[in-house]
This record gives structure tokens, sequence and C-alpha cells, in this order.
């Protein structure tokens, strides 16, 4: 088992939150908050099937409302786009994403063991190309992309178009994380919050 937290933190990713207070809108008004990451809050919608989802780096923007971005099994469906809702104290805007909900790997799910494979995986190749500075996780998910890791072949379609998202929009991969790999009800392995902006 690999040290994700020692991994992070030597990619510069230690977990940091994301400080900004919910903001005032009557979607989000008296709703739970769940969740919250380097660059998101989540709150229950209360409906058992969908969250709130407020994102500021625009790399998650884009991978959640962009005509191009990843879809598919192993990408989260996203049900509106609610505009900005307000802005962040990294200066950017707020944006309101409502998308199904997903739920923290399960220990010793089939999903989990998925996600540690991936994660180690992406975290042996990120040492392979680490001279290569911040360009290492883009070459590292490539790498992972061009060769299949004997998983399902819809996973493997997937990591491509993550690879594919990542280099069109110049953004970075971020997977060493698990709470940035999810699931959903039915045990499937979903890319939650994979990217981010350096």
């Amino acid at each position: 088992m690999i040290d994700l937290a020692a991994a992070r933190s030597q990619v510069g990713r230690a977990s940091i939150l994301l400080p900004d207070p919910v903001p005032a809108h009557p979607l989000l008004d008296g709703k739970q908050e769940i969740g919250r990451g380097e660059y998101s809050i989540v709150l229950d919608k209360g409906d058992g099937e969908r969250v709130y989802k407020i994102v500021s780096s625009p790399a998650d923007y884009f991978l959640y409302t962009a005509d191009d971005r990843p879809c598919g099994e192993h990408f989260p469906v996203i049900h509106a786009d609610h505009g900005i809702v307000g802005r962040a104290q990294s200066g950017y805007p707020l944006h309101l994403i409502e998308m199904e909900k997903l739920y923290p790997l399960a220990d010793g799910s089939p999903a989990e063991e998925l996600a540690l494979r991936l994660i180690d995986t992406y975290w042996s190749a990120c040492q392979q190309w680490s001279r290569l500075g911040m360009d290492m996780g883009r070459i590292a998910l490539y790498d992972m992309a061009m060769n299949p890791l004997a998983a399902s072949d819809n996973l493997q379609k997937a990591l491509k178009a993550l690879s594919d998202f990542v280099e069109d929009y110049q953004v970075l991969p971020d997977i060493l994380n698990a709470n940035n790999l999810m699931m959903r009800k039915d045990g499937t392995l979903v890319f939650s919050d994979p990217v981010f902006i350096a």
C-alpha cells in the first residue's frame, strides 16, 4: 500500500480544504454540507439521488460542463449548471453544479481495490517521470491510458478520455487522492474530481 499523504505532499498536493463559506442561494439554503475539498463544497440536495457541488476551479467546471467533457460509466452524471453563485477567496467564480450523488469507496470493495491499483500505478508512473516536474502527472496518465491495466475496456476508455481532456484543456490530473475516486451505489468506480489547475 502506498502512503497517499506522502505522495500528495511530494507533488505539492497536501490536504487543503476550500476555506470559503457556502454562499447564500435559494437552492443551497438549509442544505447540509456533506463534503469539502481543495476546490469544492458538496451539499446534499435531500432527495437521496443528487447533490449540489460548488466548484471554484476552472478545471472542475470544464470537466463538468464542457461539451467535449469525458462522459460514460466512470464519470459523474451532471444534471444542471446553475451558474455563478459567488466568488472564492482565490478570485475564481463559484459555480453551482447539480450532479449525481456519489459515495466514498467502501472498504474492501472491488471499487476500492481498483482505485488503489489505479493510484499505485499512477504514483509509480509519476515517480518514473518526476524529472518532468509538473508535467509528470500528464505523462503518467497518458502512459496509463496507452498501456492497459487489464481492467475493463470501459475503464481503459475512461483513462484515455481523461488523458485527452487533460491535454486539450491544459489541466493536471489528480488521481492520487482516493477522495477523487468515488463510487455509485451499484459499486461502479467514478472519477469524481480527477483534475486541477496549477
